[in-house]
């Protein structure tokens, strides 16, 4: 092989005749600089906040209150047309054996002033909640009929709901109006009673930069009808009841001002059917013309359709979808009562009433003052 064939292939197999000089130079510099380029991470984008299905806990809260507070009003109402005592006053108006053609009043008014605790337990992500309800109920009714009797009253209640271990708080201001009616026919008697309530919603979130607050209205619509059976033993009373109860309430969407991402929620809706089973049982004592009665009562609860609405939580372009939360399907309500009629026309009273779910308790305590000319 000559020498300038040697020359040549040693050039092409080392290839290092072609990376000298500054042409080669600048391109290698240019080729690198662009690999690195492409291999650095570029900038990271600001995440985009997400809103957390427990920022609502208070509205959930507040829905329920509505609709147990109705419950309540309605079942108050429904007591007050089927009560065995007042069954008994009504057939014997002056009580111990009075003849029944005596003439009872026909017009009657009443006041009373209640408390209520109840507890939420955790439900998912519902981290559970403490509520304190106060009110009062002034009412009417009036005997149109042999047997057949109707009422009308207003509430006006406050309730305080905390849920801690979401760090919010609400406040509710609801007014209802009632409405019941009851016919007797010999030992049985059949009630109606219907509410319609709205009220206002103000709730407040610590966000840890200051508090997140909104405000929005709440509206109710209810009615029960119940039937009930007066079986009396000297003075002695055994009352079973039958009762059905609908109940459907609503809070209007939110906006919340001031604190860390704000947020905003869909209004949302709660409607509840549900079956009473139970009794009364109680009894009497007449002296110096005054008389003492005693009772209680017990009821099997079956919630036979409950419809929670779901809720969208918005904040900024972020949303999310959260279902509403209801009772257990089964539960018992219990309670107790103790009145004494100083005469024919002025009775004072005191009821206990609570309800068990598998999630939630209640207690309410009553007193109250009835009027009759």
């Amino acid at each position: 092989m000559c020498a300038s064939s040697a020359r040549r292939l040693n050039g092409a197999g080392t290839g290092r005749r072609l990376v000298r000089g500054p042409a080669a130079v600048l391109f290698l510099a240019i080729a690198a600089a662009s690999q690195a380029q492409a291999q650095s991470p570029g900038p990271t984008p600001t995440p985009t906040p997400t809103p957390s299905p427990t920022v609502t806990n208070s509205s959930f809260s507040a829905g329920s209150t509505v609709t147990n507070l109705g419950s309540n009003f309605l079942e108050r109402l429904g007591n007050q047309a089927t009560s065995g005592f007042d069954k008994a006053v009504r057939s014997n108006p002056g009580g111990g054996g009075a003849s029944e053609s005596t003439e009872a009043p026909r017009f009657r008014s009443w006041a009373e002033g209640y408390g209520l605790t109840a507890t939420t337990g955790a439900q998912g992500y519902f981290v559970g909640d403490r509520r304190r309800t106060y009110g009062g109920v002034v009412g009417v009714g009036a005997r149109v009929a042999p047997g057949v009797n109707v009422g009308f009253a207003v509430d006006q209640s406050h309730s305080a709901i905390d849920i801690p271990l979401a760090l919010q708080s609400a406040t509710l201001d609801i007014t209802q109006f009632g409405f019941n009616a009851s016919v007797d026919k010999g030992p049985w008697t059949w009630a109606v009673a219907l509410v319609h309530g709205f009220g206002k919603v103000n709730s407040s979130r610590d966000t840890g930069f200051g508090s997140a607050t909104a405000g929005y209205n709440a509206r109710l619509g209810g009615a029960l009808t119940e039937l009930s059976y007066y079986w009396s033993i000297d003075q002695s009373r055994i009352v079973p009841k039958l009762a059905f109860e609908y109940v459907r309430a609503s809070t209007g969407s939110l906006q919340e001002t001031g604190g860390l991402d704000p947020v905003m929620a869909s209004g949302a809706t709660a409607e509840r059917a549900r079956i009473l089973i139970g009794a009364e049982i109680g009894r009497y004592w007449v002296f110096d013309q005054k008389i003492f009665d005693v009772s209680a009562y017990g009821k099997f609860v079956d919630n036979v359709a409950q419809n929670f609405s779901s809720v969208t939580v918005s904040l900024g372009a972020q949303s999310i979808v959260v279902q509403g939360i209801g009772e257990s399907r089964y539960g018992a309500d219990v309670g107790a009562s103790a009145s004494l009629s100083l005469s024919n026309t002025a009775r004072l009273y005191v009821n206990y009433d609570a309800k068990y779910r598998a999630a939630m308790r209640s207690h309410q305590g009553t007193l109250g003052v009835e009027i009759k000319w």
